[in-house]
């Protein structure tokens, strides 16, 4: 893309960023997926891929609305986030810590995203883009959801299995 010079190209920009985060997110999940030993984690991750791919679509229709090719521009921070997960997944023994740190990367890459659709919802009000508008809210809603779900089975056991053999480490 051009020099950004409104906020409708600003708009694009951050849409063809957020673009290429899915897509990166399309080939980092099952990674996440294929690492996990909780089967309820694994099948978030599952469930959240296909949820990917559909917001994919949603992103290429909000840029045709918006009379765009959609296209991607390289996301040097979903880059960053999947680079520390695949790090952490070579330094963390599989079982119950690993969970628990793939819960916390998924999120943080959650945490990226909910803060990118905001903004891009935002910007597509303030310039009358409702269409455009109501497609990414779909996708916040989404986003939000993948986060809860992800709070709730961390809460619901993997976090205290990751903590087993912790009390004798501290005496």
């Amino acid at each position: 893309m051009a020099e950004v010079e409104n906020l409708h190209d600003a708009l694009i920009d951050e849409l063809m960023d957020l673009y290429n985060a899915e897509n990166q997110l399309t080939k980092a999940l099952p990674k996440l997926a294929r690492n996990a030993t909780s089967r309820p984690l694994k099948a978030a991750l599952n469930s959240h891929l296909k949820e990917t791919r559909t917001q994919m679509r949603r992103l290429a229709q909000a840029m045709r609305l918006l009379d765009e090719k959609p296209k991607g521009k390289l996301c040097d921070g979903m880059q960053g986030i999947i680079k520390e997960g695949n790090k952490m997944i070579e330094e963390v023994a599989a079982g119950p810590v690993l969970d628990a740190a793939i819960i916390a990367g998924a999120q943080r890459a959650e945490h990226y995203e909910i803060g990118a659709y905001g903004t891009c919802i935002a910007w597509a009000k303030a310039m009358g883009h409702s269409q455009v508008a109501r497609l990414l809210i779909q996708t916040l809603n989404e986003e939000k959801a993948a986060d809860k779900k992800l709070s709730a089975l961390a809460t619901s056991g993997i976090n205290e299995a990751a903590t087993f053999g912790m009390q004798e480490d501290d005496e």
